[in-house]
């Protein structure tokens, strides 16, 4: 079983803005796949199913991202899933916008969301679907900026994004990692 965990924050006051891509991305993957994420659980919504024959199971953490770890321990736990068959979905703001790069393991990137879930699954070997939202030019406030919605321009481009992401997310369901990461990374 692996369990799908999109990081966003909770509200409709941020649901188009940039930090919410794994919300997004993990909505896609539910609308595409006939699976409900409705089910409350312990500060979070999950939905139960199957991609590619292989059972899943979608998470959006009801925590804010910062503390998006909790959610998933108890979810992980709950189920018994193995940290290694978790897969996360984050925006990335070091990496340009409609970039995506899937990792496996590593440092967190300064995402707090991902450092989160370091810290409260005491390992950093899950899958990370790291999604782009740079900017062009340097910022004097990234929370802003990341709470901030889409631009215009940006918003003709994110279907893209969003179907390469939730393309990422299928294959590693039922894939090797390393396959996907020859695959989808650019």
């Amino acid at each position: 079983m692996k369990l799908i965990v999109g990081l966003g924050n909770p509200g409709e006051c941020y649901a188009n803005s940039r930090q919410n891509l794994g919300f997004k991305v993990t909505e896609i993957i539910a609308n595409n796949n006939s699976i409900e994420i409705k089910t409350k659980k312990k500060k979070s919504i999950i939905g139960r199913g199957k991609i590619a024959d292989e059972d899943v199971v979608l998470l959006k953490p009801q925590t804010f991202i910062n503390i998006s770890g909790e959610a998933v321990l108890y979810i992980a736990s709950f189920l018994r899933i193995q940290v290694s068959d978790i897969i996360c979905i984050c925006d990335d703001i070091t990496l340009e916008f409609g970039k995506v790069n899937v990792q496996f393991g590593g440092e967190a990137k300064a995402h707090l969301g991902v450092e989160s879930l370091v810290k409260n699954l005491k390992s950093e070997k899950f899958i990370r679907i790291y999604v782009g939202v740079g900017p062009q030019e340097e910022l004097k406030d990234i929370s802003k900026y990341l709470l901030s919605d889409f631009t215009p321009e940006e918003n003709l481009g994110l279907i893209d994004v969003l179907n390469l992401a939730e393309e990422a997310a299928l294959l590693l369901a039922s894939r090797p990692v390393d396959e996907v990461i020859k695959r989808i990374n650019n």
